[in-house]
Protein backbone atom coordinates (compact mmCIF):
# COMPACT_ATOMS: atom_id res chain seq x y z
CA UNK A 1 0.00 0.00 0.00
CA UNK A 2 1.29 3.15 -0.86
CA UNK A 3 1.61 6.55 1.48
CA UNK A 4 -1.81 8.80 1.13
CA UNK A 5 1.31 11.30 1.06
CA UNK A 6 4.21 12.80 -0.72
CA UNK A 7 7.42 14.37 0.18
CA UNK A 8 7.72 17.77 -2.26
CA UNK A 9 10.41 19.30 -0.56
CA UNK A 10 9.12 22.56 -1.79
CA UNK A 11 10.01 26.12 -0.64
CA UNK A 12 6.60 27.49 0.91
CA UNK A 13 5.73 30.43 3.40
CA UNK A 14 2.81 31.14 5.24
CA UNK A 15 1.91 34.37 5.49
CA UNK A 16 -0.44 36.33 8.72
CA UNK A 17 -1.30 39.71 8.03
CA UNK A 18 -2.73 41.68 10.42
CA UNK A 19 -4.68 44.87 10.24
CA UNK A 20 -3.46 47.65 11.10
CA UNK A 21 -7.04 50.12 10.27
CA UNK A 22 -10.64 49.58 10.72
CA UNK A 23 -12.56 47.16 8.93
CA UNK A 24 -14.30 50.30 7.07
CA UNK A 25 -11.25 51.10 5.46
CA UNK A 26 -10.11 47.32 5.33
CA UNK A 27 -13.19 46.75 3.34
CA UNK A 28 -12.75 49.79 1.15
CA UNK A 29 -9.22 48.24 -0.49
CA UNK A 30 -10.82 44.32 -0.17
CA UNK A 31 -11.56 44.60 -3.95
CA UNK A 32 -8.15 45.53 -4.92
CA UNK A 33 -6.37 42.63 -2.31
CA UNK A 34 -9.01 39.97 -3.99
CA UNK A 35 -7.61 41.24 -7.06
CA UNK A 36 -3.53 40.71 -5.78
CA UNK A 37 -4.70 37.80 -4.54
CA UNK A 38 -6.39 36.41 -8.24
CA UNK A 39 -2.89 37.42 -9.68
CA UNK A 40 -0.90 35.73 -7.65
CA UNK A 41 -3.23 32.54 -7.46
CA UNK A 42 -3.24 32.83 -11.01
CA UNK A 43 1.00 33.19 -11.53
CA UNK A 44 0.43 29.65 -9.49
CA UNK A 45 2.42 31.43 -6.70
CA UNK A 46 -0.56 30.96 -3.62
CA UNK A 47 -2.13 27.52 -2.27
CA UNK A 48 -4.68 28.88 0.13
CA UNK A 49 -5.92 32.31 1.64
CA UNK A 50 -8.49 33.41 4.17
CA UNK A 51 -9.57 35.74 6.48
CA UNK A 52 -8.71 34.91 10.84
CA UNK A 53 -11.01 34.25 12.79
CA UNK A 54 -12.00 36.57 14.65
CA UNK A 55 -11.57 38.76 11.58
CA UNK A 56 -7.83 40.63 12.78
CA UNK A 57 -6.34 39.93 9.65
CA UNK A 58 -6.21 36.89 7.36
CA UNK A 59 -3.63 33.98 6.35
CA UNK A 60 -2.06 33.52 2.64
CA UNK A 61 -0.14 29.79 2.20
CA UNK A 62 2.57 31.16 -0.82
CA UNK A 63 5.10 28.98 -2.67
CA UNK A 64 8.63 30.46 -2.40
CA UNK A 65 11.39 31.37 -0.91
CA UNK A 66 11.29 34.28 2.34
CA UNK A 67 12.82 36.82 0.11
CA UNK A 68 10.21 36.19 -2.46
CA UNK A 69 7.24 35.90 -0.84
CA UNK A 70 8.19 39.09 1.27
CA UNK A 71 8.56 40.39 -2.07
CA UNK A 72 4.93 39.54 -3.34
CA UNK A 73 3.26 40.42 0.15
CA UNK A 74 4.64 43.91 -0.20
CA UNK A 75 3.09 44.47 -3.11
CA UNK A 76 -0.86 43.61 -1.80
CA UNK A 77 -2.67 46.68 -1.61
CA UNK A 78 -3.51 45.69 2.11
CA UNK A 79 0.11 46.32 3.07
CA UNK A 80 1.09 48.58 0.60
CA UNK A 81 -1.63 50.93 1.75
CA UNK A 82 -0.31 51.06 5.08
CA UNK A 83 -3.85 49.26 6.18
CA UNK A 84 -2.01 45.93 7.28
CA UNK A 85 1.02 44.50 8.59
CA UNK A 86 2.65 40.77 7.38
CA UNK A 87 4.36 38.39 9.27
CA UNK A 88 6.30 35.46 6.29
CA UNK A 89 6.94 32.65 7.82
CA UNK A 90 8.91 30.00 5.66
CA UNK A 91 9.22 26.56 5.80
CA UNK A 92 10.01 23.59 3.73
CA UNK A 93 6.82 21.42 2.91
CA UNK A 94 8.85 18.08 3.72
CA UNK A 95 5.30 16.36 3.45
CA UNK A 96 1.92 16.89 2.01
CA UNK A 97 -1.64 15.24 1.40
CA UNK A 98 -1.14 14.27 -1.98
CA UNK A 99 -3.45 16.38 -4.17
CA UNK A 100 -1.41 19.12 -2.73
CA UNK A 101 2.02 18.02 -3.33
CA UNK A 102 0.45 17.54 -7.20
CA UNK A 103 0.47 20.85 -6.87
CA UNK A 104 3.63 21.53 -5.34
CA UNK A 105 5.69 19.12 -7.72
CA UNK A 106 4.78 20.83 -11.08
Amino acid sequence: MSEPFARPGTAMCVVSLTYGADLDAIDAAMGAHVAWLGAAYAEGRLVASGRKRPRTGGIVIAIGSRDEVEALVATDPFVAGGLATAEVVAFTASMAALPLADLLSS
